[in-house]
């Protein structure tokens, strides 16, 4: 079930949220939870029990490693809970890119082949484990204790509105919420997470969906059958096509929270506009950053090294690992490594050549950089993407044709304009008025009939189907 079917928006969310408002405050959790199980049930029935057995597990090794009376027994539970999270991931998520690189390497030496059957994917379960040991790690640092109802620490884990695909909520930001949402359950919260639930939506249904499908018309070309302006124009609209999915996700993760209770942490803030590739990851997917700066970058050293080259190192292996948790494919890695190389650039000396050549320059430069990073995450192969950047700047023509029909050229206008507006004052000024200021009862109308009118729209783009994936359900 994804946030932008009929079966969600039309049946799913009404019913639960009505039910909500009405049932006593002592049975919400329970509710909630019971909604979150059939929500994943929904979509992957056969892993649900997968999710529900870690969660007991864990609950129940964090909290003895909290009670333990040595450091030793403490980092050993500590490593059987990290261990148990890290090899479901791997299993699930990288056993057959593992044993396909095998096959490969055995095949050169005329070695047959290890016979392997191929695994589905759980959906989410890259988000999930990493809120797992977010919650493991931070009660062994003893930033909080561990939870005692069981089904709270399930609540947490399973909560459904960003149990696919996040943002990734460390226990810390919603701990107060997950016992008592009492003071955040007021009508501003509820129509201001109404709003950007149906902004998120907008983003996905109206502009990614509508660019998607163009886009995977011109990827499914080979570089030789495009042009130039072909190729550039794929990777623009593509561009634009995952920044409204993901965020357009994550506004309407955020926006259902808001309406029961729940404060999740932003996940995007305008990465379009970043000078530099340092600043467009704290931009860009935010909780993934913090949780790889936190759990990660930190116990490598971070900047509290000896040398600069370790600092580099550090970088670089981070994004290694980010690439990786993408995807389990050579072009995630790539596109990881690619991003950490210009971290380490940044750090060397690409910020202060950002900083001397102005503001418009720097954004226009880094905006070029992740094109060519988005390239190589949206292709299959990397000869593919190595293809595709030289058809980008071979200035070729081709007789092959995509049709750019008029709604395309629309909202690929309109998702240009949005994601850069926040360049000028005006323009940051607008987006902080519409989402984070509380409105008062004249400007709720304004801010409700556009509501209205988008929800008018979504639901007939939904109810004629078409296009609808959500790009970081792979991951």
């Amino acid at each position: 079930m994804v946030f932008s079917s009929s079966i969600f928006l039309f049946y799913f969310l009404p019913v639960f949220l009505f039910l909500y408002y009405v049932i006593n405050a002592k049975y919400k959790n329970i509710f909630v939870l019971f909604s979150s199980i059939l929500f994943y049930s929904w979509g992957a029935p056969n892993f649900i029990f997968v999710l529900l057995g870690t969660t007991f597990i864990d609950f129940h090794l964090v909290k003895w490693m909290d009670a333990a009376s040595s450091q030793k027994k403490r980092r050993l539970l500590l490593t059987i809970s990290v261990s148990i999270n890290l090899g479901l991931l791997f299993y699930f998520k990288y056993s057959n890119f593992f044993i396909e690189n095998v096959n490969s390497l055995l095949s050169v030496f005329g070695t047959s082949n290890l016979k392997w059957t191929k695994l589905a994917l759980p959906i989410g379960i890259s988000f999930y484990t990493f809120e797992t040991i977010t919650y493991v790690v931070d009660v062994y640092r003893r930033v909080h204790k561990p939870l005692k109802n069981f089904w709270d620490y399930q609540l947490y884990i399973i909560l459904f509105p960003k149990l696919i695909a996040g943002p990734i909520v460390r226990y810390n930001e919603i701990k107060d919420d997950i016992t008592d949402r009492s003071a955040n359950e007021t009508w501003d919260n509820r129509l201001s997470g109404f709003f950007r639930f149906i902004i998120g939506l907008s983003k996905k249904l109206l502009i990614a969906n509508t660019l998607g499908a163009t886009v995977d018309e011109i990827f499914l070309l080979q570089p030789s059958q495009m042009s130039t302006g072909m190729a550039w124009l794929g990777i623009i609209a593509y561009s634009f096509q995952i920044y409204y999915d993901f965020s357009g996700y994550s506004d309407m993760a955020i926006g259902i929270a808001r309406m029961i209770g729940f404060k999740f942490p932003e996940n995007f803030d305008n990465p379009y506009i970043s000078r530099n590739i340092t600043e467009f990851w704290r931009r860009w997917h935010m909780s993934l950053g913090r949780w790889m700066k936190s759990y990660l970058y930190i116990p490598l050293g971070g900047n509290k090294v000896k040398y600069r080259a370790r600092i580099y190192f550090n970088l670089w292996v981070v994004f290694f690992l980010s690439g990786l948790w993408h995807g389990a494919a050579w072009n995630f890695v790539a596109w990881g490594v690619f991003h950490g190389i210009f971290l380490v650039l940044d750090r060397l000396f690409l910020i202060k050549l950002t900083e001397k050549s102005g503001k418009y320059p720097a954004i226009i430069f880094t905006y070029f950089v992740t094109l060519i990073g988005w390239v190589i995450f949206r292709s299959e192969t990397l000869d593919f993407a190595f293809g595709y950047i030289e058809k980008m700047f071979s200035f070729t023509g081709t007789d092959s044709f995509v049709y750019f029909n008029y709604k395309f050229w629309v909202f690929l206008v309109i998702g240009g304009m949005f994601a850069f507006f926040t360049i000028v004052k005006p323009g940051l000024k607008l987006e902080q008025w519409t989402f984070f200021k509380t409105h008062n009862r004249y400007e709720i109308i304004p801010v409700m009939v556009v509501t209205l009118i988008l929800l008018f729209v979504c639901a007939g783009t939904i109810a004629l189907g078409g296009f609808n994936p959500f790009i970081y359900f792979r991951f």
